[in-house]
């Protein structure tokens, strides 16, 4: 499922792959490549949905989180609508403030009414870095990092969500 040159990033994927539910579908190449940035500046990890890679700039020590959110953009664009649609009602209905990732918590912040209620690309943007965070966040096996700043409620609410839709089956990416 996950291909790459560089042993130390294949022993690092294959450790944080344990903890998570089971996962189908053809290999994604993961790589090293110093120096990534997007148009915002510099950025821990890249996915290339097309082209079925992932580029990392990051340490061992974000690494488990930052490679359970990219590979959580591949199951994010399998999941399928009714899922999707799902999700975006939990967000909805949340009154919490916070995020459990930075990734998620800028675009969260940047909403308005409006993009909510269109369902705007912000919008959706939003939905799937959200649901990329709390995949990392659940099964990253990072108990505590300052990019956690959803309250508990919300935390308890999301991952109830996540055990019923996505941890009875396997997760095609």
């Amino acid at each position: 499922m996950i291909t790459c040159d560089d042993p130390v990033l294949g022993r690092w994927a294959k450790r944080v792959l344990r903890r998570l539910p089971a996962v189908s579908g053809g290999p994604i190449r993961i790589e090293r490549t110093h120096g990534l940035r997007d148009r915002r500046g510099p950025v821990h990890a890249g996915s290339f949905l097309r082209e079925r890679r992932i580029a990392f700039d990051c340490t061992r020590a974000e690494f488990p989180r930052i490679f359970v959110h990219e590979l959580f953009h591949f199951v994010w664009l399998r999941l399928g609508n009714r899922r999707r649609l799902e999700f975006e009602g939990l967000l909805m209905a949340d009154r919490c403030t916070g995020e459990l990732g930075w990734s998620a918590e800028w675009r969260r912040k940047a909403l308005s009414g409006a993009d909510v209620r269109s369902r705007t690309r912000r919008w959706r943007e939003y939905c799937c870095e959200s649901f990329c965070d709390t995949a990392a966040w659940m099964y990253s096996g990072t108990a505590d990092h300052p990019e956690f700043s959803l309250c508990r409620k919300s935390r308890a609410v999301r991952r109830e969500w996540f055990r019923k839709a996505l941890e009875n089956r396997s997760l095609s990416i």
